[in-house]
């Protein structure tokens, strides 16, 4: 994923980080092929990998093999030059932890447990799955640091706006991809919590004030209206995300509902629920929910607040003083940008919900009928959803080969199928039983 070899930077106007020339077809290719690898390839291999599927090393050595072409292609490429650049600086330290994370998985592969491999074996695990599970966050951050080096963005007295941007705009898409776990199969972890959903939404609201405060203003530099506007925005989110976690329990230290979060999240994207409140009263109050699958009807009105924090995070992201002037400055209306925006938010937040329903579907499966029949569905949450096992849904990839040993025993034992995908957190919540 690397722009940066050694380019001569006479086409490289003074006073800028790229050059005007085109981008040309190499480029492009490095660019479609480096997304492919890195935003789908790795992330469905890594779904996979959590639940013990047989296709989570080919499809990750596919990803392997693309993100190595894409690497050395960004080495080939002409036309547009490049100066100094994050995303050429991260591209190989980025290279040498994939490098890592495939030698980790060909020693977990070869399956070598004796004598002193049995404990560098169970360290190892831990690192693939650590790393594993870290490579989606690293390489969205890679491709944000391609786009901003491809437009020569975010350098001068565009840095700390630019950062802020960037930094609270990631943090709405990768909380609203939290709660869409949390949604659809984190229902049993967050009750072990002991919190509220609210706790963490106050914490998050902290967090991006607190980033807003400081990053806003270029320090050292003149106050300006927009600087004001933006830093006291910061400074009223995390004192209302101080004020939502002290409200999100009660006097006697319980879980309890509290307004501060939906009103921030409210003031917020007022202007984006506003054309989605039909919709949403026709979706949550007129008509019913979806039509049952297994058992759980699709809770649709849970999903609209998920979708606007993507939506917010993308658009937050996209309005950067840079961003508006390329804007301005091209054939493009508002109009027209706002709309490629919220597409973007939207295949996002489809990719997201697809990687949850293919752990969802591996890690549990359709119970069969003669199954429902002998009462093994389990507890239900709300009168409808089954509740996940929150054994299954955070340790599921980190297990040591002895545990799956014995869960195949305990599934022997009751006559289960010895190849299911989800018989750590089952197993372990019938010996907790």
């Amino acid at each position: 994923m690397a722009l940066g070899h050694d380019h001569s930077s006479s086409n490289i106007p003074e006073g800028q980080i790229v050059s005007d020339d085109p981008i040309d077809t190499t480029l492009w290719v490095h660019i479609f092929i480096q997304m492919a690898a890195w935003g789908v390839i790795f992330p469905a291999g890594m779904v996979l990998g959590i639940v013990k599927s047989r296709w989570h090393v080919p499809v990750q050595s596919v990803g392997g093999v693309l993100a190595l072409l894409g690497y050395a292609l960004g080495h080939m490429h002409g036309g547009r030059e490049f100066g100094y650049n994050i995303h050429s600086i991260f591209a190989t330290p980025l290279m040498f932890l994939l490098l890592g994370q495939v030698v980790m998985g060909i020693y977990l592969k070869l399956h070598l447990e004796k004598g002193i491999h049995g404990k560098v074996r169970r360290f190892v695990k831990l690192g693939h799955g650590i790393v594993g599970k870290a490579m989606p966050v690293l390489a969205w951050t890679q491709m944000v640091f391609g786009g901003i080096a491809t437009l020569g963005f975010c350098h001068g007295e565009h840095f700390t706006q630019c950062l802020a941007h960037h930094i609270m705009g990631s943090s709405f898409i990768a909380y609203g991809v939290l709660s869409a776990i949390v949604l659809l199969v984190g229902q049993g972890w967050l009750r072990r919590t002991g919190r509220s959903q609210e706790f963490f939404d106050s914490a998050m609201i902290a967090g991006w004030g607190c980033v807003n405060t400081f990053t806003e203003h270029h320090w050292g530099g003149a106050w300006v209206q927009n600087d004001w506007q933006h830093t006291t925005m910061g400074v009223i989110w995390w004192a209302a995300g101080l004020a939502g976690i002290w409200l999100s329990k009660d006097r006697n230290g319980r879980p309890q509902r509290n307004f501060i979060p939906g009103f921030v999240h409210k003031i917020f994207g007022y202007n984006l629920m506003a054309a989605g409140i039909a919709r949403i009263i026709d979706v949550s109050f007129v008509s019913p929910d979806g039509v049952p699958v297994d058992g759980r009807p699709t809770p649709n009105f849970e999903y609209i607040s998920t979708f606007l924090l993507y939506a917010s995070g993308v658009l937050f992201m996209s309005a950067t003083e840079e961003q508006m002037e390329l804007i301005e400055n091209s054939s493009m209306d508002h109009v027209a940008y706002i709309l490629v925006l919220y597409s973007i938010a939207f295949l996002i937040f489809l990719f997201s919900m697809m990687l949850i329903n293919l752990y969802d579907q591996n890690a549990n499966p359709a119970v069969p009928a003669k199954d429902l029949a002998n009462g093994r569905m389990g507890p239900s949450l709300n009168g409808h959803v089954p509740v996940r096992d929150a054994q299954e849904f955070e340790l599921q990839g980190l297990m040591s080969d002895d545990e799956d040993a014995e869960g195949n025993r305990l599934l022997r034992d009751e006559d289960l199928p010895l190849d299911s995908p989800s018989t750590v957190g089952k197993n372990s919540d019938r010996v907790a039983n």
